[in-house]
């Protein structure tokens, strides 16, 4: 199962957008679900560990540099840019 992690500074808003949005854009691409998890966490409690791969804002590269595969969004709220990261992430682990 691939686990996907997104986080913010409080693990509520933003986090939490990003996690709902990425599981629309896993499902308009047709992938079981049931292969991936996606949860949403804020940078004090986010580890290494607690995901397989993680997508933060611009704002949060230099803090979240120590967990890993960390896709940088540019901007959160751009769905375009989402879906072409979350394909990407997607592809490389055989998912689509």
């Amino acid at each position: 199962m691939l686990r996907i992690g997104t986080a913010c500074g409080s693990g509520l808003g933003s986090s939490f957008m990003l996690e709902m949005n990425i599981e629309k854009v896993l499902k308009d691409l047709g992938v079981d679900m049931s292969k991936v998890d996606v949860n949403h966490y804020d940078m004090g409690s986010a580890t290494k560990d607690a995901a397989d791969v993680w997508f933060v804002g611009k704002d949060l590269e230099d803090a979240a540099r120590d967990l890993g595969d960390v896709r940088i969004l540019n901007s959160i709220i751009d769905m375009h840019e989402l879906k072409e990261r979350v394909a990407q992430v997607a592809q490389e682990n055989n998912l689509i």
